[in-house]
């Protein structure tokens, strides 16, 4: 899978545009999930862009409560049959809007309670690496959503993406072997607790240059892209790495 998350980027205009190009070079691609993820005033025009595609539309965020007072928040229902899926955990809502490991967990389990497929971020700060503490972290933010639930969904309902948060928009990327180590543990924990592991995505910094070698590491199916996803050129790049990974494994 390679999923491109716009962030806070484009106006609707603009958005319908990148979704029309991003169709134009991906829409044909057979190997490779590809899935973008818009802000929220752009999800029902996009879809109309994407609706007789296979690339997938997906939110940035979602609201753990199904209604009420909640102002400015937006729930599972309101996504449910227009989202084929939402990310949760992204490292700029843990870090900048202080989300907790338990509503990251909170968020996961409703949007399955809805039917959408959930991209679950975790990875570890600079200073959490440098102290030799990415496994406990990554450990914990996956304990939380496992334990919050009553068993893990299929595996081809949720995927992993293992973002070191030290490498998100810094242009510093985790080495291959970096990148490839925390993928194979994450993969190795949930199967020892679940049975059997999701895909798992490696994000931070992935560009057109580097995605090949990221991508040929066994323990990475994929990327969560941030900045490269707004150049359709350079998203379509990084999605013809990935199939070429994929077919040769």
């Amino acid at each position: 899978m390679v999923a491109g998350n716009w962030k806070m980027n484009t106006t609707i205009p603009d958005g319908v545009a990148l979704a029309r190009a991003v169709l134009e070079r991906c829409g044909a691609e057979g190997t490779v999930d590809v899935a973008v993820l818009p802000p929220f005033v752009h999800l029902w025009p996009v879809r109309e862009v994407l609706a007789a595609s296979s690339i997938l539309l997906g939110a940035q965020d979602v609201f753990w409560e199904e209604g009420g007072a909640y102002t400015g928040e937006i729930s599972p229902p309101m996504l449910a049959g227009w989202c084929d899926l939402v990310l949760v955990g992204h490292s700029e809502r843990r870090h900048l809007f202080g989300e907790t490991d338990a509503q990251t967990a909170h968020k996961f389990a409703a949007a399955r309670r809805h039917g959408l497929m959930v991209i679950l971020a975790v990875g570890e700060t600079e200073t959490e690496r440098d102290e030799g503490r990415t496994v406990p972290v990554v450990d914990r933010q996956l304990e939380a959503v496992l334990a919050e639930i009553d068993a893990p969904p299929p595996a081809d309902e949720w995927v992993i993406a293992y973002e070191p948060v030290w490498a998100i928009g810094t242009g510093r990327t985790a080495s291959p072997a970096q990148a490839e180590e925390v993928c194979a543990h994450i993969r190795a924990a949930v199967s020892a607790r679940a049975g059997e592991s999701p895909r798992v995505l490696y994000g931070g910094s992935v560009t057109a240059d580097n995605a090949a070698e990221l991508f040929s590491r066994a323990g990475i199916d994929g990327g969560l892209i941030g900045g490269a996803s707004l150049k359709p050129e350079l998203f379509a790049d990084i999605v013809a790495a990935a199939a070429l990974a994929a077919l040769a494994r």
